[in-house]
């Protein structure tokens, strides 16, 4: 327990990138509490599996020697191989038993990521995340940064429904909600408007943005942000997740859609061919984003959950927040 509520909540959760795991081929993580391994078959298939074989408990992990060939993990132990499904397929001196079966996770690939389901008790899932949705426009590959700190989902995910601290914290101005939070079932979806003023090569720009958060339980936010008087398009997505009860791993990942004709001119950018100009403002995002995630994290490593807060006018919908999080414990 932390400050009195459970540090793995039920949900969907950040495992990896599909980039990063065709790159690892095998990885291994800490996760929910869990030790676990992850790989992809021939065919693309993604698993997420206890990190311990079955058969006598070796640690399947590429630092203990395990391996994915033909598709297959294989264990460095004794050789048993398992399929994604985590049934074992083969072992090379007998018949592969029929109990010997690895401990999976559901998972869903969304945009290039990839999320596991963890279950109170196991329980499958009771929700799903949304499709991939195709965006109109050419975009920039999600760009990603992983911040870990002693910390709760739900108090990172709470930051979406406090405006106040938007503008104490983050110096934001003109920030209102230009449409009721919405809550339905482990759906939630908080707009609003805001002025952001960001030095860039020296001069002060005055950003204005609307923002789309679709929130999908404590694992999952995907924010749509339109910033107008450029004309910028961006896709951010805050994905926090339990690491072993006390830390939390909170995964950045962005990417801005090609723009041909900015409404202004982009500060240093302006003389740059479309791509290479959409992947440096797409760094820059990435890090006015961290750094306004590292002012939080200030708060939150050293916070204390309040479960009956004592509310003002001013903090808007943080009371319907905490009755939308109830479901995801019991």
């Amino acid at each position: 327990m932390i400050n009195g509520i459970s540090p793995f909540p039920e949900g969907w959760y950040f495992v990896a990138s599909h980039k990063h795991l065709l790159k690892e081929k095998l990885i291994r993580k800490t996760w929910m509490g869990e030790e676990i391994v992850v790989w992809c078959d021939d065919k693309g298939r993604v698993c997420v599996a206890d990190a311990f074989c079955p058969h006598l408990g070796a640690d399947l992990g590429p630092e203990s020697g395990g391996m994915v060939r033909d598709g297959c993990l294989v264990c460095p132990f004794h050789g048993f191989e398992f399929e994604v499904t985590g049934r074992c397929s083969a072992t090379p001196y007998a018949p592969p038993p029929k109990t010997a079966r690895l401990k999976v996770y559901e998972t869903r690939d969304i945009n290039g990521i990839i999320f596991a389901w963890w279950g109170l008790d196991g329980r499958p899932p009771q929700w799903y995340l949304p499709e991939s949705i195709e965006s109109e426009g050419r975009w920039s590959e999600l760009a990603f940064k992983t911040i870990r700190f002693p910390g709760h989902p739900q108090e990172t995910t709470e930051n979406s429904v406090d405006l106040a601290h938007l503008r104490y914290v983050h110096g934001y101005d003109n920030v209102y909600r230009f449409e009721p939070l919405a809550v339905d079932g482990a759906y939630l979806r908080s707009s609003f408007d805001f002025i952001r003023a960001q030095n860039v090569a020296g001069v002060k720009i005055h950003f204005d943005v609307t923002a789309k958060a679709q929130i999908y339980g404590f694992g999952y936010s995907n924010v749509k942000i339109h910033e107008k008087s450029i004309d910028m398009h961006i896709n951010f997505y805050v994905l926090a997740t339990p690491v072993d009860g006390k830390h939390i791993d909170l995964v950045l990942a962005s990417q801005v859609q090609q723009m041909r004709k900015p409404k202004r001119a982009i500060v240093g950018l302006r003389f740059l061919p479309q791509n290479i100009r959409t992947g440096l403002m797409n760094r820059f995002i990435l890090l006015m984003q961290e750094k306004d995630v590292r002012d939080d994290v200030y708060i939150w490593r050293n916070k204390r959950y309040i479960p009956q807060p004592r509310l003002c006018k001013s903090d808007g919908e943080i009371g319907k927040f905490r009755r939308y999080c109830k479901q995801f414990y019991s």
